[in-house]
């Protein structure tokens, strides 16, 4: 390094390296220029001099010096390191991976080379270089652990688990008997777990076993040997002995469900799917009533028996468990229940359960079988259940009539009214919830969940400016507008581009969905740094474990939301290609006066912002404590115009699918928008592929029955093959016609008469085969509005439930509207069918129902009108439903003073 230069300059040049390392970059420059003026051409000092200013944002000279760094001096493996240090820098991985494999070509010993040559091999899961790498290393400095351990894991990663294992005993055996020292004991402890838990992955679960007791002494994690030697016994088959580690580790943590559910395999009565026979129950009540004698404070051994447990011992259980919670006052406790409402039968006997609790309340002041009175709060809790309780089972009148009640009875609790603005939510009346969401706000302005909640009510009923405002108060001062994305706020984000895609944004939704593709590609970038530190620190487990967690990453729903959004924008630009989100909002309806008008008010409402903007960078950038003036980054585009101007938006669209198939090949959604792109795309194969991948996962379903028709409908139309690859895609698909059930020996207009037959009473299902009949044969339009129409909204039975609770939902109610509205274009049909909803559906803003906020004189509406969705005439609900305030409006609140 350098080597080539006279003394003077050599020291110099150790000064660049050094000034690089500790970050002094200015003067590691001033190095550089000074041998650059007596060797102008000496390729080292061009690449350190390259790799300097890098780090000092100038990546264009940069790489200009690199380069022409390394073709002055080719056979340097210093400036392949620096070029492959300047590529790893930009996340270039593949290309820094080729300049150290040049680099150690010149120098095959070099360890640092070979060190960065084996992270950027774990990053890139490239897992047989990896192991070669390492083995390097360790053949190099055998006498270094880290080089040992990295060369196990590097096995492990590589699927051979027992090779890891030899390695690690290899590992052990150059060590002294009295091994570890004081200071070393946990990474040593870390190391022996890790070993062992091997060895149970290899299946070798005696000798797994043996060596976790012989080296208990040298392990200080005592809950995790103890957790890892009961996994074992589980394994083996030694019950009993597994029984009695669980009685320990219960006595440890009495709170932990797994252990229950360890002890339950260990007595032979646990099921995954939750059902038991009689005896079983019989025996796991006995099991948990000991136990709950045993750990009186436990709320898990309560709570656990009620998912098994039916008929009166259950409402038994419930009782015990739901009461002291409603007299301490445990908003949660509904949230805790809710599972419950997936088994048969429970949610009607919670629902009697606790207005028998209620009535008692009201009348007595106590609860029946008790003589001590209840605190006032109690009848508040009670209600506050029961309102979300009613909320679940679509009873939207008596739940907004219990959540009312709970009001009065004290206005200062803040649960109630954030409650009251997921009811209003669910009901469909979105600005009302937002409004009620604020005032939640407005009582605790140091609560971040509440001000989030609000924030995500605002953007559900398209506030999105108001939202913006509301979420920057929890921000760092000055530095609002890009706070959000630095904190990989990713639920705003989404929420933010659903608003701006429903608002016909394409381009500001486009870009909230990107950014939270960017948050994922961060934190695969993130795993980089722990490659040397979890080895160094002996953390293996979790290392493997983060290894495994970042493969998956891309299927979590986030990731899937937002891939999702970016693929409805590009298809929605691809049909309607737009220049400007100005002219997707003017819409092709209005005539050129109106747009010139949204136009000039577009670009004033812009120009406020960016003033408002650069108000806040001027207060924002401050002097740092190096002197330097620190400036906030300015979005290039803000409202995401270059993003609309893609020249191909299918293929654009297409990279986000890929993600898709790889990563969620099990969603319905990601085929649904596979087919679309590939029909688009005219890839007729792709295009099949996905209807089959469709009918696997849910034949039955609406949309995979659409995208079956559209598809044959569509290859129907075409005109006859010409060329080779186009017969060659007819024989495929005469082929495979065959195979599909539902279209054996049947022409299309029969296959979707015999799904209708099927399934004539679900509404979503008879919309999708009218959209089908219009699609086969558009004169039979009046047919298919038919269909729709003729649909009855049908009551649910609910086992004793406070009035009825009807069939239909309201999403689905909006899908048709829209369905009649735009795709069969019946006006009069859609105005029917609105004014239809709007009976069922009174609190929806969408169809202007009657109690929603959409209509004027809100109060003046209530009151008579008998509702569908529940009733208030139970005898335990006296109130009137005039005494419904006003949605998100308290007039008495303003007069408390908190």
């Amino acid at each position: 390094m350098g080597a080539s230069l006279p003394p003077k300059e050599a020291n110099l040049f150790k000064l660049i390296v050094k000034s690089y390392e500790t970050k002094q970059y200015k003067k590691g420059l001033k190095a550089a220029d000074a041998i650059l003026k007596k060797f102008p051409d000496h390729g080292e000092t061009l690449s350190m001099k390259g790799l300097t200013l890098n780090c000092m944002d100038r990546k264009n000279e940069a790489y200009e010096l690199v380069r022409l760094g390394v073709k002055n001096d080719i056979k340097s493996h210093v400036c392949w390191h620096v070029y492959g240090l300047l590529y790893r820098s930009d996340r270039e991985y593949r290309e820094a991976i080729k300049c150290y494999r040049n680099a150690l070509r010149i120098d095959p010993e070099n360890i640092e080379i070979l060190r960065d040559l084996s992270l950027l091999q774990a990053q890139m899961r490239d897992l047989t270089g990896f192991v070669e790498t390492r083995q390097q290393l360790l053949t190099l400095k055998p006498n270094h652990r880290m080089n040992w351990i990295g060369f196990a894991v590097a096995h492990h990663l590589n699927l051979n688990g027992a090779k890891a294992v030899e390695i690690l005993e290899a590992y052990e055996g150059t060590l002294e008997d009295d091994y570890p020292p004081d200071n070393e004991r946990c990474e040593h402890g870390e190391m022996l777990l890790y070993k062992i838990s091997l060895l149970e992955e290899c299946g070798f679960l005696e000798r797994a076993i043996e060596e976790l007791h012989k080296k208990e002494p040298k392990i200080v994690d005592k809950l995790t040997y103890k957790e890892q030697e009961v996994s074992l016994l589980v394994k083996l088959g030694r019950l009993e002995e597994a029984a009695n580690i669980y009685k320990a580790l219960l006595t440890m943590n009495p709170d932990n469900y797994r252990y229950y559910e360890g002890l339950q395999k260990c007595f032979g009565v646990y099921s995954e799917t939750g059902k038991y026979s009689s005896d079983e129950i019989d025996r796991l009540d006995a099991l948990y009533k000991s136990y709950a004698q045993q750990y009186t404070w436990s709320s898990a051994v309560k709570r656990i028996p009620l998912d098994f447990l039916q008929g009166d011992k259950f409402r038994e259980a419930a009782v015990n468990y739901i009461k002291p919670l409603l007299t301490k006052g445990v908003p949660s406790l509904f949230s805790d229940l809710s599972p419950l409402y997936d088994h048969p039968g429970k949610a009607d006997i919670l629902e009697q359960l606790i207005l028998e609790l209620e009535h008692s309340i009201r009348t007595s002041g106590r609860y029946p079988d008790r003589t001590e009175k209840e605190p006032p709060s109690t009848l508040l809790w009670t209600l506050f259940f029961l309102a979300q309780h009613y909320d679940r089972r679509g009873q939207y009148d008596v739940a907004l009539s219990k959540i009312d009640e709970a009001m009065q009875h004290t206005p200062t609790v803040i649960d109630l009214y954030s409650v009251k603005s997921r009811l209003l939510k669910h009901a469909g009346d979105l600005v009302a919830a937002a409004s009620l969401a604020d005032e939640a706000r407005c009582m605790d302005l140091a609560d971040r969940y509440i001000n989030s909640e609000s924030v995500k009510r605002m953007l559900q009923a398209d506030q999105v400016a108001l939202a913006e405002k509301t979420a920057v108060l929890f921000t760092k001062d000055g530095d609002q507008h890009n706070n959000l994305h630095d904190m990989q706020c990713m639920w705003y984000e989404l929420a933010s581009g659903e608003s701006y895609f429903r608002q016909g944004d394409l381009g500001r939704a486009l870009k909230k969905f990107l950014a939270v593709e960017k948050h994922y590609a961060d934190i695969t970038e993130d795993q980089f740094d722990f490659h040397s530190y979890c080895l160094r620190k002996m953390t293996l487990r979790a290392y493997v474990e983060m290894l495994k967690f970042q493969d998956r990453l891309h299927s979590h729903t986030y990731f899937h939301k937002a891939a999702a959004g970016a693929i409805r924008c590009y298809l929605k630009l691809y049909d309607s290609p737009l220049d400007s989100p100005a002219e997707e909002e003017d819409g092709t309806s209005k005539t050129p006066s109106q747009k010139k008008k949204m136009k000039k008010q577009r670009k004033a409402e812009r120009a406020k912002k960016e003033a408002q903007e650069k108000n806040e960078e001027s207060s924002a950038s401050g002097i740092s404590k190096s002197g330097k003036r620190q400036l906030k980054p300015v979005d290039p585009d803000p409202y995401g115009e270059k993003l609309l101007k893609t020249e191909d938006p299918l293929s654009e669209a297409t990279k986000y699918l890929k993600l898709l198939q790889k990563n969620s090949p099990d969603s319905l959604e990601t085929h649904l928008l596979s087919f679309e792109v590939n029909m688009r795309k005219q890839k007729i194969l792709l295009a099949f592929q996905a209807v089959k991948q469709l009918l696997r996962l849910d034949a039955e379903n609406p949309d995979s029955h659409c995208c079956l028709i559209k598809f044959f409908h569509r290859v129907g139309l075409m005109p006859a093959p010409v060329t080779d690859a186009e017969k060659l895609v007819w024989t495929v698909l005469e082929a495979e016609r065959p195979s599909i059930s539902q279209l054996l020996e049947k022409t299309l207009i029969d296959a979707n008469k015999v799904f209708f037959d099927k399934h004539e009473d679900s509404l979503m299902h008879r919309v999708a085969v009218a959209e089908m009949l219009y699609t086969l044969d558009p004169t039979k339009k009046l047919e298919a509005v038919k269909l729709i129409e003729d649909s009855s909204n049908k009551v649910v039975t609910t086992n004793g439930a406070l009035g009825p609770v009807m069939e239909w939902k309201l999403r689905d109610c909006i899908a048709v509207h829209k369905l009649l509205e735009m795709v069969l274009v019946d006006q009069d049909a859609a105005s029917r069918w609105k004014s239809r909803c709007a009976d069922y559906f009174p609190y929806s803003t969408y169809f202007e129902g009657s109690r929603s906020s959409a209509v004027p004189n809100l109060l003046n509406n209530l009151g008579s009108k008998t509702p569908v969705n529940g009733s208030a005439s139970h005898p335990e609900i006296s109130q009137s439903t005039t005494s419904l305030i006003s949605n998100g409006n308290l007039e008495a609140f303003k007069n408390l003073t908190i």
